[in-house]
């Protein structure tokens, strides 16, 4: 069989059986498996995630991602009566943000939902986001008033690949334990495994540090071009403290804890902003450059996410690896099994 073109996006497709989609988190959370490759030797390990830190090697800093996610999916109607759902992506500033709506609208509609809350369609874009402003009792509202509405009234963005509705224990699921910095609309879920007591053991043992990046909806937008040099990467608001910034700087070894620790650490190094916007797409053909391996999830066929496991990997063994997981029965997705990339 000839090997796959890693620029086509058809190159990253595989079959997984539905009942391999996780709905719900492993219990204790970290009971979930672990698979552990080790680039130097070729090795796959099956283990289960409580043992991570036999692998990490000692030298190893830990970097993970502190967002908080917001219940950012809200439920109202149209002035006409019909049903609306509304998905806050972020904020864009001016008290104004991008969101995206289930239902026809129309520019100067306005929405209403619990609490008396209102959202006002300012501006509909061509990729389907929608640009609005909330208001409450007529007073407009910027973001930290609009998230006490969304505590009282939201509800927990669960991934679409999740076929049920949201309770109140995805409220502490979907949620990392050191979660702080609010603006996320979709956890870095390769961090949900660790238990308090295995995440107080691993920060006793490696030196660890945060940076935010906070996940926007657009983690989950499928690839439309073909060839994936044409694809264009949504962009999500990211901030490296100054002592996470010194571990980078420096030549420690790093272990990235998800995809959005990965892209944030890598934009950093190729920009020496601190702060801002990302948009980087890693791929086979843009590898990482300073992340020396990755803990990760296991991801949706043709996904940017699957294409920055196999900047790591390549592409032929990132595929080789995720038959063997479906082999294997490991769960898939965020409430999924994870992936250490050595």
């Amino acid at each position: 069989m000839p090997e796959r073109n890693p620029l086509l996006v058809d190159s990253y497709d595989y079959e997984l059986p539905s009942r391999l989609i996780a709905s719900r988190p492993a219990e204790p959370k970290d009971s979930a498996k672990l698979l552990v490759y080790d680039r130097k030797t070729g090795n796959i390990t099956h283990a289960v995630f409580h043992e991570i830190l036999d692998f990490i090697p000692k030298e190893y800093a830990v970097i993970l991602n502190d967002t908080k996610v917001i219940k950012a999916r809200i439920f109202g109607r149209k002035e006409s009566g019909g049903k609306v759902e509304l998905l806050i992506n972020s904020p864009l500033g001016n008290n104004r943000f991008l969101v995206y709506i289930r239902g026809r609208v129309k520019a100067g509609t306005t929405l209403f939902f619990d609490h008396d809350l209102t959202a006002l369609v300012d501006v509909l874009h061509e990729d389907g986001t929608r640009t609005v402003r909330f208001y409450q009792n007529k007073k407009e509202l910027d973001f930290p008033a609009l998230h006490e509405v969304l505590e009282q009234i939201g509800h927990v963005p669960l991934p679409p690949y999740i076929k049920r509705e949201d309770t109140k224990q995805d409220e502490q699921d979907y949620q990392t334990l050191f979660a702080s910095k609010i603006g996320a609309v979709a956890a870095p879920t390769a961090s949900l495994h660790f238990t308090d007591a295995l995440f107080q053991k691993m920060q006793a043992q490696h030196e660890s540090a945060y940076v935010t990046l906070h996940v926007g909806a657009g983690t989950f937008k499928p690839v439309e071009a073909d060839n994936i040099k044409e694809h264009v990467m949504h962009s999500e608001f990211y901030d490296i403290p100054e002592a996470t910034r010194q571990i980078i700087d420096s030549d420690k070894k790093i272990l990235a804890v998800g995809t959005t620790v990965t892209r944030t650490i890598e934009y950093y190094v190729r920009s020496h902003r601190p702060t801002g916007q990302s948009d980087l797409f890693l791929h086979p053909n843009n590898p990482p450059q300073r992340v020396d391996a990755l803990l990760t999830n296991f991801h949706l066929p043709k996904s940017t996410l699957l294409m920055l496991v196999a900047s790591f990997t390549g592409l032929e063994k990132a595929l080789e690896i995720y038959h063997e997981a479906i082999a294997e029965e490991y769960k898939f997705f965020s409430y999924g099994d994870a992936m250490l990339i050595l």
